[in-house]
């Protein structure tokens, strides 16, 4: 069985390549079990890293009856020779060409025995999701492996909110200056998340330049693709140089799951590089592997072909007949008329290799990729976790990981460049003398807020906290103000928003209120003024009276209560009539009585004690109604004469029929070419309201929004400065701005509130005077009988006496008890009878 191998010799998976297809071909040979009587004879031509070389002999192969062809090796070459192959049907099986766009859709018969750079860029993309950063500078070869490589990695970084900022291409045949210069460009960006993504010929130029410019330091992060992995494999130990080129830079690696037959394939790889070390020891990589597991992946399929009674067979193509004749002679390439019977059994293949399952999905990629990530420390590497298309990022080998266990996306500790642990930021505001422009409101009203004087000359609320906030990150940030607006009117916070994402403004600072058009367009940063919607009003307080005690109640409540007080003391009269003295005597106690114990029970001052059962029962109920009306009175009058009384018509927003701007239109009101109230942001209206007492907030708060400043998305800016507000909030520094430039002494609220809850005589005059007139009439009756009684009952000589002593003697007839006064009086009557 004739099959060919396009590989090239010198190069870090060539080499390596080259000595597992050779050991691959001799275990293959020499199994009874597999090719029964057939031989697989493996021809292997080197491309020398030339191109056009590769195809050549890819063609010259197809002129010999090759029913297979291994390689080729890159994935420029492999574009090309995998249209003839699909032509000709001859399976062209790659175990390095890893362009995501190579697949079997175009290139039926291009068969990937590797892992696609799909999967590669997918964990990448979680890599750079994994430690928070936003932005990534790619930095590629320009050819089909760099390109497509690089545009799935744009794809996968897309799908979770990031991006590639800069597209660093590289010629293949780059010299050091066009990557000197290029790496300036590199450095003068702001991402410090480098991607880089070549071929294993020319990547370490790349880390030396870089080192020598001082971009392998703290704050960068560099994530080479597997490249950098095969070089550390192939040609390990490194010299010192090269490794210091590269300390603290992350890599990846296909994922091979430790096997027996692995362990022994190792262990042979020693006496299989023998014979090859003259240019140095050779490592065994990971497409050495996938190398060896290629030859046996053929040897099962050409195998499963004989057993299901197939034939190897050629054919010439009628189309190539009219060019015979000529160099080329392209008229002898045949055709394999068995090649779609082999490719069926290839894709059917389901074994286990060194590399672990060698299995192919639908779409003919090997099933379950996974990838190894490794930090470059010192004079090696260390593992610091695994990626696979079904475990994402895990410290957990994928076979080892299962569907029912809880995946934690973690990841060992990394050093940085820099020799640091401290995860770098990911970002710097590029050192290219440009500022950053801040679009500010020229606003026209409420310039507390954002006031604009000159040119350079801004002040207010808004700038004092970005400022402020500016001063707490860890990094200068250049910024110049520019004002947006006529200066005649407040100017649009949604289209300044919109400039943003034109590129117009790099930022705005000012009034802007986070709504949800706005979150389409921009990101914004933790708020730093709380702002709803809220209505203002005229109010006026409600002043109390001399009457206020009778306020709680309505008078058809006064009045019931009168009434129930008299039924249920006539009531009670009735059950204690028969039984009780206290409620028996003249008609005319009686009466009293009812009156005085039914008016006593609002105070539970009644004297008289109910003995029947039934009186009991009523007395019970009524004084719980008592009890509840007290506390309830209580409470009413306590509101009234202690809570400031505002009023308004207006309610709340339902209330409104008409809308305007502030203290004259509301001053006039509605009938008067005014307004009713007015609805606006909060802080606007405390604003507004710190200065004029005569309106006020009424009704609640209809909304909940809030004021922050606005970047472009995903800009990282936003995060650092979410953090710097949060800390001026705790530090009490964002209260101390807005209480320099938002409150106002105009409205004495504190000394208003003091007055207020301090009760007034006019509240109870009506109360005193009641009790008053109560007192002197009592007292007026008490004196007019007092002093009739000291007519009837005085001496009969004290009219022949002198005024000081008629009064000293009044004086002790009212200090005498009346008692003694009747008893003598009664005594000197009976003397004067007998």
């Amino acid at each position: 069985m004739n099959i060919g191998a396009v590989i090239s010799f010198k190069t870090n998976i060539g080499k390596v390549a080259k000595l597992a297809i050779e050991a691959a071909v001799k275990d293959v040979n020499a199994d009874p079990t597999t090719l029964v009587g057939t031989k697989l004879k493996v021809t292997m031509q080197d491309s020398n890293r030339s191109g056009i070389l590769a195809i050549a002999q890819a063609l010259k192969f197809m002129e010999s009856e090759t029913v297979a062809i291994i390689g080729p090796q890159d994935s420029v070459t492999a574009h090309v020779i995998s249209r003839v192959s699909d032509e000709l049907h001859v399976p062209l099986l790659s175990f390095s060409a890893s362009d995501p766009t190579l697949s079997s859709l175009q290139f039926p018969y291009f068969v990937r025995t590797g892992h696609s750079d799909l999967y590669q860029m997918a964990a990448i993309a979680e890599i750079v999701y994994y430690y928070g950063w936003r932005e990534v500078i790619a930095i590629y070869g320009d050819d089909e492996h760099g390109r497509n490589g690089i545009a799935a990695l744009g794809d996968k970084l897309a799908a979770k909110r990031c991006k590639i900022t800069f597209k660093a291409r590289l010629s293949t045949t780059a010299a050091k200056d066009e990557i000197t210069d290029l790496l300036v460009k590199v450095a003068l960006s702001e991402s410090r998340i480098l991607v880089v993504h070549t071929s294993t010929s020319w990547g370490m130029e790349v880390f030396h330049i870089a080192h020598d410019l001082g971009m392998v330091g703290s704050g960068y992060v560099w994530i080479a693709t597997d490249w950098l992995s095969t070089v550390l494999d192939t040609n390990s130990p490194l010299s010192e140089d090269e490794l210091e080129d590269i300390q603290g830079v992350l890599s990846l690696r296909m994922h091979t799951p430790d096997s027996v037959l692995r362990s022994r394939f190792v262990s042979r790889w020693k006496n299989l590089t023998s014979v090859e070390k003259s240019n140095g020891p050779i490592g065994l990589n990971t497409y050495g592997l996938y190398a060896y597991d290629t030859v046996w992946l053929l040897a099962h399929a050409i195998d499963s072909l004989f057993r299901q009674g197939g034939n190897i067979s050629f054919s010439k193509d009628s189309r190539l007949e009219e060019i015979r004749g000529g160099e080329l002679h392209l008229d002898a390439l045949n055709i394999f008329d068995e090649g779609n019977l082999l490719l069926h059994s290839i894709l059917q293949v389901n074994m286990t290799g060194l590399s672990g399952l060698i299995k192919f999905n639908s779409d003919g990629d090997l099933m379950n990729p996974a990838y190894e990530l490794i930090n470059v420390i010192g004079t090696g590497y260390r593992k610091i976790g695994y990626w696979s298309n079904h475990s994402g990022i895990s410290v957990v080998p994928p076979e080892v990981f299962s569907n029912k266990q809880t995946n934690q996306s973690r990841l060992y500790s990394v050093i940085w460049p820099g020799q640091t642990s401290h995860k770098p930021r990911g970002w710097v505001f590029p050192n290219n003398g440009r500022h950053l422009k801040i679009g500010i409101p020229r606003r026209v009203s409420f310039r507390q807020f954002v006031s604009v004087k000159g040119t350079d000359a801004v002040t207010g609320f808004c700038i004092d906290v970005f400022t402020a906030a500016l001063n707490l990150l860890p990094y200068a940030l250049p910024y110049k103000f520019l004002p947006f607006g006529d200066g005649h009117n407040n100017p649009s916070a949604t289209e300044l928003v919109r400039l943003i994402t034109a590129g117009v403004y790099d930022a705005a600072v000012g009034d802007i209120t986070i709504i949800t058009n706005r979150t389409r367009m921009v990101d914004f940063t933790q708020p730093y003024v709380e702002s709803g919607l809220v209505v203002v009003a005229p109010v006026w307080k409600s002043n109390t009276n001399e009457w206020a005690f009778l306020r709680p109640f309505s008078p058809l409540m006064w009045g019931v209560i009168v009434v129930f007080f008299l039924a249920v003391g006539a009531i009670v009269w009735t059950l204690e009539h028969r039984q009780n003295d206290d409620f028996r005597g003249p008609p005319k106690r009686q009466v009293i009585t009812i009156f005085w114990f039914s008016f006593s029970t609002m105070f539970f001052a009644h004297r008289e004690n109910i003995v029947s059962s039934f009186g009991r029962l009523v007395i019970i109920v009524w004084l719980f109604v008592v009890f509840i009306i007290n506390s309830s009175y209580i409470a009413s009058l306590t509101s009234i004469l202690t809570v400031q009384q505002l009023s308004s018509p207006i309610k709340g927003i339902n209330s409104l029929k008409s809308t305007a701007e502030f203290a004259k239109a509301l001053k006039d009101g509605p009938h008067k070419g005014g307004v009713a109230a007015v609805v606006d942001e909060r802080a606007y209206i405390e604003l507004f309201l710190s200065t004029r007492c005569e309106f006020s907030i009424v009704g609640k708060e209809f909304t909940k929004n809030g004021w922050g400043f606005a970047f472009p998305r995903d800009s990282p800016l936003v995060e650092d400065m979410s953090t710097a507000i949060l800390q001026l909030s705790e530090n009490g520094d964002l209260q101390r701005i807005h209480d320099k430039w938002l409150l106002r002494s105009a409205c004495t609220l504190q000394g208003a509130k003091l007055e207020v809850d301090r009760l007034q005589l006019k509240s109870f005059w009506g109360l005193f005077v009641l009790c008053g007139l109560a007192c002197l009439a009592a007292l007026f009756i008490y004196l007019i009988q007092t002093v009739r009684q000291f007519s009837r009952h005085c001496p009969e000589d004290i009219e022949s006496s002198t005024r000081s002593t008629r009064i000293q003697t009044f004086l002790s007839f009212v200090d005498e008890k009346e008692e003694e006064v009747k008893g003598r009086s009664k005594r000197r009557h009976i003397e004067r009878t007998s």
